[in-house]
């Protein structure tokens, strides 16, 4: 930004010959007038009218003097010119007496006009004023040019000042958009390791119940072992108990005997069939009941972008693989534009995701309750 040399006269002129500070502070203000940059307007410069009117005068005065050596008449008119001349004398000196110039009572300074007057006032907030017959000088060209090079310096320094404060001023924002994006990512860690924290937890929990199923199941069927060898190996032993102990004597078996051991017999296998059957059923229910899998209503999905970045998001188990797709383009920060199309695949197993694949849900693509996506181009 830069004055002209018009104006810059004319804010010399309008303060008074104050300082630079005064003229460049009067420029600043007005910097939008529509008549700053006209030249400013002539001052008038005294023509010593007074004191030609006194020689005149005079000189006529010593010329009816001399007339009146020959003519009472001319020396009358003459004493009658010197009486004007001598009225016109008194009020040029009344005119002398007059004020020139308004003077500041509070710092002494002189102005010479309204305008001096309230820019002095508003600037410095003096308000005592009052009418001076000094004159104010004007600046000669040489003093207008040194102040015109001051007010330049000035104003040079002013923009070289706020061109630092505004360097500065940014250099902070920058400083504190840095450490709230440090914040945000450190926040955003933590979420990611607590989440992390859970699923380990909740991982480490379904193992544990697992295992003590298994357990369960094995002492079920150890026990089920157990019962069947005591039943079997009892029979044996009371069968071998019966054929060993020889009869007293000879008696006739009666006729309703086979009809008892057959009917024993088959009492006997019904027993061990209901036994059984109550044994294994609760083992069995259990063991469908544990291989039942857990319904996930939300999958945490981890993202490994072409450069290595990892990103980690949160999906519903039934939102598509395209909603996957849409949010990796909005949200990758590896300086790729959202607009590139990028193909999802899984490492393990190996997979590549098609179009047709985009619009099926998470779960029904085996993505829950986490796996790991590889995205290329």
């Amino acid at each position: 930004m830069g004055f002209t040399e018009n104006s810059a006269k004319k804010a010399i002129s309008v303060t008074g010959g104050g300082g630079v500070e005064q003229a460049m502070e009067w420029l600043l203000a007005h910097s939008d007038d529509p008549g700053i940059n006209d030249p400013p307007a002539v001052e008038p410069q005294a023509t010593g009218q007074d004191t030609t009117e006194d020689e005149r005068g005079g000189k006529e005065g010593e010329g009816s003097s001399k007339e009146g050596e020959g003519s009472s008449k001319e020396g009358e008119g003459s004493s009658k010119e010197g009486e004007g001349s001598s009225k016109e004398g008194e009020e040029g000196q009344e005119g002398e007496d007059a004020a020139k110039s308004i003077k500041c009572d509070d710092c002494g300074k002189l102005f010479k006009t309204s305008e001096e007057v309230e820019f002095h006032a508003v600037k410095s907030g003096h308000s005592n004023f009052s009418e001076s017959t000094e004159e104010k000088k004007a600046l000669t060209e040489e003093e207008k040019l040194q102040k015109k090079r001051e007010l330049e310096s000035k104003i040079k320094q002013r923009r070289k000042e706020r061109e630092m404060q505004e360097e500065q001023e940014a250099r902070e924002r920058e400083k504190k958009r840095i450490q709230m994006g440090q914040q945000i990512a450190e926040r955003k860690r933590a979420m990611q390791e607590l989440e992390m924290k859970k699923i380990a937890e909740e991982r480490k929990k379904e193992k544990l119940e697992d295992k003590m199923a298994r357990e369960r199941v094995k002492e079920q069927i150890e026990r089920d072992r157990q019962a069947r060898k005591e039943m079997f190996g009892g029979n044996k032993s009371e069968a071998g108990a019966t054929t060993s102990a020889p009869p007293a004597k000879p008696v006739p078996p009666p006729t309703a005997a086979p009809t008892t051991t057959t009917q024993k017999k088959e009492y006997s296998t019904t027993r061990l069939q209901i036994f059984y059957h109550s044994i294994i059923t609760p083992t069995t229910t259990t063991t469908t009941t544990t291989t039942q899998k857990k319904e996930y209503s939300t999958t945490r999905l981890q993202i490994r972008l072409p450069s290595g970045t990892p990103m980690v998001q949160e999906f519903k188990a039934k939102e598509a693989l395209s909603a996957v797709r849409l949010w990796i383009s909005l949200n990758r920060q590896d300086g790729e534009p959202a607009d590139e199309p990028v193909k999802l695949s899984m490492s393990f197993p190996r997979k590549l995701f098609s179009e047709e694949d985009m619009d099926k849900p998470l779960d029904a693509l085996g993505l829950v309750p986490s796996a790991v996506l590889m995205v290329s181009k």
